[in-house]
C-alpha cells in the first residue's frame, strides 16, 4: 500500500472530503485546505513531507494555473495535479508546460485519479532520492571534505574556491596521487555548473586514435567498426565540467583541436562536416612542468596559456606532513567500515614512521598502505611498525642510520639490514631470498626469528 503525504486544496467541502477519504483508504495521509492562502500556509509547514499537491483550478482567492509556480517554488520536489470541473485542451497544455504533473476533470473515474496520484507520488519520491544522492555527492566532493590543515593545502583550497565560482579554465599542477581529481570535483561542485555532468578522462590511458574518438565522438561510417554515431565526452559534459587528467600526454594534433574548442566552444566529430557547439568548463591536470614543456616545444605554448588562466598547485604529501596523522585516522576509520570491524589504533612509533616516510605515491600510496594494514592486522590489536610494509620499515631504519653508535656500526646490524633489504627486493619470497644471500633456507628462518624481521 502506498504511503506519503498529499495536500488537497479545494473550496467544495463535500467533494474535497470525499476525495480525501478515498486517498486515505489507499494509504495516504491527506492534508486539506479550503483556499490558496491556507494551502500555501500548509505547504510551508509541511514542505519536507508533501509529495503531491492536488489543487482545484478555480479557488476563491486564486486560479490554479497562476498558483502553479507558487506551489513549485514552495515545494520544488513535489508534484502538482490540477483539478477542474470544466477542462479545456488549451488549459491542459498550459498546465503541463508550466510543470503540472497532470490536469484532470472532476468527476472522472476514481480509479484514474488514484493511478495518477500514485504515479506522481512515485516520481516525487524518486526526485527526493536523487536530491539526497546529489547532496551526499556534493558533500563528499567539497572543499570542506578535504582532510588537512597544512598551509600548502589551505593555499591551494583558497585559490580553487575563488576560481570555482567562475567559468575560467583551471590547470591543476602536482605529483601523481596528490589529489588533483578531488580538487577538480570540488571545483565543479562549488560552481554554478554543479547540477550538470562532471566528466573525467585520463589522457594517458588511451592511444591517440582512440582518445580522439572518446573526446570528440564520431559519425556512423567514419571508420571501420563505426556502426553507429557516438557522442564524445565533450558532448557528454555539455553544461558541466570536463576534467582532463595528465593533459601533458595529449598528442600535438589533439592539442590543436582542443585549443579550437577552448576558443570557439565548438568542434567537428570524426567523420562529420558540421560543427557541434558545446558549453563546457575545462579543468586540466598534470604532473609535468607544462611551462617548461612548452618552452622546449613538447607542448603547444598557445594551449598552455589558454589552460593556465588559473593555476592551482596541489601539494605533495611530503609538503604537508602535519596532515598525515589526520589522513591516517580517516583512512583507518574508512576501511574499518568497509571491513565491518573496529578501526585500528595507530601506535606513536608507527605514526612516526608514516610521518618520516617520503611518500613518492602521495595520498594514494598512504591510502593503499593503510588498506593493507587494515586487512592484515589482527582485530583488537594496534597497528605497530611491524604491521607496515617493509619499505617503510627500511626507510625508517635508513633514516636513523646516520647515528654513530657502536651497535649501528656492528656487523650484526649490517647483516640484519642486508637480509631485510634482500627480503624487500624479492617481495618477501624467503626461498628466493635464501638463494640470493647464499645461505640455507633454515638459516634464513633462524635469522628472521633472531632479528625479529
Amino acid at each position: 500500500m502506498p504511503t506519503g503525504t498529499l495536500l488537497l486544496i479545494d473550496d467544495e467541502a463535500p467533494l474535497r472530503q470525499a476525495v480525501a477519504r478515498m486517498l486515505e483508504l489507499e494509504g495516504y495521509t491527506v492534508l486539506q485546505a479550503t483556499d490558496a492562502r491556507r494551502g500555501l500556509e500548509t505547504l510551508q509547514q509541511h514542505t519536507d513531507e508533501v509529495l503531491v499537491i492536488l489543487s482545484d483550478v478555480k479557488l476563491p482567492d486564486g486560479v490554479g494555473l497562476d498558483l502553479l509556480p507558487r506551489y513549485k517554488a514552495k515545494a520544488p520536489l513535489a508534484e502538482v495535479i490540477l483539478l477542474t470541473a470544466f477542462g479545456t485542451i488549451p488549459d491542459g497544455v498550459r498546465a503541463m508546460r508550466e510543470g503540472a504533473f497532470d490536469y484532470l476533470t472532476k468527476g472522472d473515474s476514481d480509479d484514474q485519479l488514484v493511478v495518477v496520484v500514485d504515479r506522481a507520488a512515485e516520481k516525487a519520491r524518486l526526485q527526493r532520492r536523487v536530491a539526497e544522492l546529489e547532496k551526499k555527492v556534493g558533500a563528499q566532493y567539497s572543499f570542506a571534505s578535504m582532510i588537512g590543515r597544512a598551509p600548502a593545502l589551505e593555499q591551494a583550497k583558497r585559490t580553487a574556491q575563488q576560481v570555482a565560482l567562475t567559468d575560467a579554465t583551471v590547470l591543476l599542477e602536482g605529483p601523481t596521487g596528490a589529489g588533483k581529481e578531488l580538487f577538480a570535483q570540488a571545483i565543479h561542485q562549488a560552481s554554478p555548473r554543479h547540477t550538470k555532468a562532471f566528466v573525467a578522462l585520463n589522457c594517458s590511458a588511451f592511444p591517440k586514435e582512440l582518445l580522439e574518438s572518446e573526446l570528440f565522438g564520431y559519425k556512423r561510417g567514419a571508420f571501420t567498426g563505426a556502426q553507429t554515431d557516438k557522442k564524445g565526452l565533450l558532448s557528454e559534459a555539455h553544461g558541466g565540467t570536463l576534467f582532463l587528467d595528465e593533459i601533458g600526454e595529449l598528442d600535438m594534433t589533439l592539442q590543436a583541436k582542443l585549443l579550437r574548442v577552448l576558443e570557439t566552444q565548438e568542434f567537428i566529430p570524426i567523420g562529420d562536416t558540421k560543427p557541434t557547439r558545446v558549453n563546457v568548463r575545462l579543468v586540466a591536470a598534470t604532473n609535468r612542468n607544462l611551462r617548461q614543456e612548452a618552452e622546449q616545444g613538447h607542448f603547444r605554448a598557445d594551449l598552455y596559456y589558454r589552460l593556465s588562466v588559473v593555476v592551482v598547485q596541489v601539494p605533495s604529501l611530503s609538503a604537508r606532513r602535519t596532515d598525515i596523522g589526520l589522513l591516517a585516522d580517516y583512512f583507518l576509520h574508512y576501511f574499518a567500515v568497509k571491513l565491518r570491524r573496529r578501526p585500528l589504533v595507530l601506535t606513536p612509533e608507527a605514526l612516526h614512521v608514516l610521518e618520516q616516510y617520503a611518500w613518492p605515491g602521495n595520498v594514494r600510496e598512504l591510502k593503499n598502505v593503510l588498506e593493507r594494514a587494515s586487512i592484515l592486522t589482527p582485530p583488537d590489536e594496534p597497528l605497530t611498525v611491524e604491521g607496515l610494509p617493509l619499505e617503510l620499515q627500511m626507510a625508517a631504519q635508513n633514516s636513523s642510520s646516520s647515528a654513530t653508535s657502536d651497535d649501528e656500526r656492528s656487523l650484526r646490524n649490517a647483516e640484519k639490514q642486508h637480509i631485510q633489504r634482500v627480503l624487500l627486493e624479492v617481495g618477501g619470497n624467503k626461498t628466493e631470498a635464501a638463494r640470493v644471500l647464499g645461505i640455507a633456507l633454515t638459516t634464513l628462518y633462524r635469522k628472521i626469528q633472531e632479528y625479529a624481521l
